[in-house]
C-alpha cells in the first residue's frame, strides 16, 4: 500500500541528500560558492541551494531582466538571478557589510556576471530611497529581502514602490527556525515583528501570496 501525506514531508538526512541529488540543477559556480560558504562563521545566512533553483527558476518564469536584492552575503543569491536573466539582466545589490560583499565581489568575477551587478554598500533604506528617488518605481521585475528582519515591512513597502504590477516580491527567513509560531519575552524583537508581518503580508490584497516551507521560510508574492 502506497504512503501519502497531505503535508509537507519532513527531509531526514537520507531524504535530505536524495532530494538534493535528484531535484537540483545547481550551476556549478554556486555549488563552489556554496560549499565555500559553508566555512564562513555565519555560513547559516548562506541561500539554500532549493531557494537559489526556484529563483533561478521565477526569474525566467516571468523572463526577468531587472532584479534587485537586500541582503547579499556572499553572492549566491545575486550570482543566481544574473545567471538566470542572462547578459542582459541587471542586478542591484544592496547590503552593509563590507566583509560579507568584499567575497561576493569576488565570486561575481568567477562566474562571469561581475558587470551585470551594481552593489550598493550602504544601510538598505537609503540605497532604496536612492532608487525611488531616481525613477525607479514599477521598473523591478523581482525584489529579494533577506536581510535585518525587524526591517522587513519597511524594506515590503519600499518593493511594492519598486517592483513593476506583475512583478514578484520573495521574502527569506520567515519562520525564524520555528520560533515565529509562538514568540516569547525573551526572543528578540524581530520574532514578534514577523509573527505579526506574516499575517499582515498573508492578508494583503495588493499581492497574491505563498508562503513556502523552503530554507527558513520563504514567501512568495505576486505584485497585483
Amino acid at each position: 500500500m502506497s504512503i501519502m501525506s497531505r503535508e509537507t514531508l519532513s527531509l531526514n538526512d537520507e531524504m535530505r541528500q536524495y532530494f538534493l541529488d535528484t531535484a537540483l540543477r545547481e550551476p556549478a559556480i554556486l555549488g563552489e560558492l556554496r560549499d565555500f560558504t559553508a566555512q564562513h562563521r555565519v555560513a547559516k545566512m548562506q541561500f539554500a541551494p532549493e531557494q537559489g533553483a526556484l529563483l533561478i527558476f521565477l526569474l525566467r518564469l516571468i523572463r526577468a531582466k531587472k532584479y534587485l536584492e537586500v541582503g547579499t552575503f556572499t553572492g549566491y543569491s545575486s550570482i543566481a538571478a544574473a545567471l538566470a536573466m542572462g547578459p542582459e539582466g541587471r542586478v542591484i545589490a544592496c547590503d552593509l557589510v563590507e566583509e560579507f560583499t568584499k567575497i561576493a565581489q569576488e565570486w561575481w568575477k568567477k562566474a562571469g556576471v561581475e558587470q551585470q551587478i551594481t552593489l550598493k554598500l550602504q544601510a538598505a533604506v537609503f540605497s532604496l530611497e536612492t532608487l525611488v528617488a531616481e525613477g525607479h518605481s514599477g521598473t523591478f521585475d523581482c525584489m529579494l529581502i533577506d536581510a535585518d528582519k525587524p526591517f522587513y515591512p519597511t524594506y515590503y513597502d519600499f518593493a511594492l514602490e519598486l517592483v513593476r504590477p506583475g512583478g514578484l516580491i520573495i521574502l527569506d527567513n520567515m519562520f525564524l527556525g520555528g520560533r515565529v509560531a509562538h514568540p516569547k519575552p525573551h526572543h528578540p524583537a524581530s520574532v514578534q515583528i514577523l509573527h505579526d508581518f506574516n499575517r499582515q503580508l498573508r492578508d494583503d490584497p495588493r499581492v497574491e501570496h505563498a508562503m513556502l516551507p523552503a530554507g527558513d521560510g520563504m514567501t512568495l508574492l505576486f505584485k497585483r
